[in-house]
């Protein structure tokens, strides 16, 4: 009897010792580099402030304009606010725009861009991820436009009578370029739309792109709309399905690993979040 007992409790002291050793690696992983260690942790704790870039991009990133409440909501706001907390500072959003987001980032006007980001090839040669979710289009156009009705695949909308619109600064910039080579392009400016929706409505162009978590949303606020593909409300579309993250500078590995571990900690309630936004917007 004294043996099993003591086998017994031997396993529970090795069962906890396990755990605690879990527990205290999880904690020093995120437990930010020391002073020296990453210039610009150094910098944002002597400033006080974590200056995260900002623009609106549900269900992400969502503005709130009441007065009443945070300024922003969202997962990308939950993990920039982590971030400030562990390092004991305050949060100060940076607005950008989605053309100036990726400049202003480089040009050091803020600490990190929460965006979220697509993560293209192109960007990454220049800037470095924290990678949290990821996305794809649906295209959607008007309903009673036949050249738009009458697509059945992808490369049907790339044709020279098709003209597409996009908006400049966003991730789908280059896959839209990349992918209709014939098409008729047009980058418009973002005026704070989530997709170039009065070009459609105007007839300058026949499709655009819009995230598939956004088009229920959109669909049922404005009329006359259709969508590409149909199937499940393009809510399983793979159109150009990329990574999103938040932006960092490169050659700051320090800081860059230790926002990863944070963001790993953080991604079951990130995911718990977006799903939350997605579900109210669609309502």
């Amino acid at each position: 009897m004294y043996t099993t007992c003591s086998t017994v409790r031997t396993a529970k002291n090795l069962m906890l010792t396990a755990v605690l050793m879990v527990a205290s690696a999880a904690a020093l992983a995120q437990t930010p580099p020391p002073p020296g260690a990453s210039p610009r942790i150094d910098a944002i704790r002597k400033a006080g402030v974590l200056r995260v870039g900002v623009v609106n991009n549900p269900p992400w990133l969502v503005q709130n304009t009441t007065g009443n409440g945070e300024p922003w909501s969202g997962s990308s706001w939950m993990l920039g606010k982590e971030f400030a907390k562990l390092l004991g500072v305050k949060i100060e959003p940076i607005v950008v725009s989605h053309e100036t987001k990726v400049p202003a980032l480089i040009a050091n006007q803020m600490d990190i861009m929460i965006g979220p980001l697509n993560q293209t090839p192109a960007r990454a040669q220049i800037i470095d991820f924290v990678t949290f979710s990821s996305t794809a289009v649906c295209m959607f156009g008007r309903a009673n436009n036949p050249k738009f009705t009458n697509a059945k695949t992808l490369d049907d909308f790339n044709k020279p009578d098709i003209t597409l619109a996009y908006f400049t600064g966003a991730g789908e910039e280059p896959l839209m370029r990349a992918k209709f080579t014939k098409a008729k392009l047009r980058a418009v400016a973002n005026s704070g739309s989530v997709a170039p929706i009065e070009e459609i409505l105007a007839g300058r162009s026949d499709a655009a792109p819009i995230n598939r978590i956004l088009w229920p949303s959109i669909s049922k606020k404005v009329k006359g709309l259709a969508v590409f593909p149909k199937e499940n409300n393009c809510q399983d579309s793979k159109i150009f399905e990329v990574k999103d993250g938040m932006g960092v500078n490169k050659n700051e590995p320090a800081y860059t690993n230790w926002l990863r571990e944070v963001e790993k900690r953080m991604h079951p309630a990130l995911a718990a979040e977006e799903l939350r936004v997605s579900e109210a917007m669609n309502k």
